[in-house]
This record gives structure tokens, C-alpha cells and sequence, in this order.
């Protein structure tokens, strides 16, 4: 079993990692967890009932150089329910490359189908739901291009990894 804990400023969050189904993704994710990329980095879009979004920006606003994007791996049977952890990307299906999501409900109109691409979930949070929750309740403002940027900092003090 693979977990990747977050330690946020509004406290941990266990996810348990797929690489069975989901092998490009997770690889993807440890590799930036390992290297410390996300340690600093803040949750900059938050959506009441629907999602909590980070892995990609600073407190300041600046977006942070990424990788080369990843393999699309949507359609791998997990669905994009209540706490299921999965990639973040633009209109192009093969954009995604540090960014992440929680989902806060089943959000079913995310997941893949013959007439949807959908995005890629690759874990589920185990531990620390209610962290995510609260997260979700952060009262957000425009900031830029973004209108959903929390308007409190909620940081991503240290993330870590273990088999």
C-alpha cells in the first residue's frame, strides 16, 4: 500500500495511492511528494460541494515550473466520488502535470465515458476527510483569473511518502 500524507494548515490528510489501475499518475505524484515540490504550496481553488484544488501555486500567487505533462489515465474504472483524490488539467485531456483534486461529493459528470473524457482519479483520502470538509467551507475571492481562491492561505506545510 502505497499513502501520501498532506500536512496542512487545517490539519492531515492520508491518501492511499492506486498504482494498479492508475500507474502514470501515481508515479507522477511521488515523484513530485519526494522531492519536496509540494512542501509550501497552497490549495488555490476551493468550491463548496464540489472540489478542493492545489499542488500548483504559492501563497504569493505565482504558479510553480512543473514537469512535462503525464499519460491520460482517466479511463481506469475509478470514479470521481466523495474523497477520491485525482489529476487536475486544462481542456486537454494530456495537460495534467503537478495539480490535484479532492472531490467533496460524487461528482459523476468528471468521470470518464464514451462521450467524456473525464480526469484521472488515482487515490482516495483514507484519514482526514474531515480536513478536506473543512477546506471546502474556506470563504473564497477572486485573485487574479481565478474567482475560487481561498481567502485565507491554506498551505501545504509538508508532503510525505511512504510504502
Amino acid at each position: 500500500m502505497e499513502i501520501v500524507v498532506l500536512e496542512t494548515s487545517e490539519g492531515n490528510i492520508e491518501i492511499e495511492l492506486n498504482r494498479r489501475v492508475a500507474p502514470a499518475s501515481v508515479e507522477n505524484f511521488v515523484q513530485y511528494v519526494k522531492s519536496g515540490f509540494y512542501d509550501g504550496l497552497i490549495f488555490h481553488r476551493v468550491i463548496k460541494n464540489f472540489m478542493v484544488q492545489g499542488g500548483g501555486f504559492n501563497s504569493a500567487g505565482n504558479e510553480k515550473p512543473t514537469k512535462p505533462p503525464i499519460a491520460f489515465e482517466a479511463d481506469n474504472g475509478l470514479k470521481n466520488d466523495l474523497g477520491t483524490i485525482a489529476m487536475a488539467r486544462t481542456n486537454d485531456p494530456g495537460s495534467a502535470t503537478s495539480q490535484f483534486f479532492i472531490n467533496l461529493k460524487n461528482n459523476d459528470f468528471l468521470n470518464h465515458s464514451a462521450s467524456n473524457d473525464g480526469y484521472a482519479v488515482f487515490g482516495k483520502v483514507t484519514s482526514g476527510l474531515d480536513v478536506v470538509k473543512k477546506i471546502g467551507e474556506t470563504k473564497t475571492a477572486t485573485r487574479g483569473f481565478f474567482e475560487d481562491w481561498p481567502a485565507k492561505d491554506i498551505v501545504i506545510k509538508k508532503a510525505s511518502y511512504r510504502a
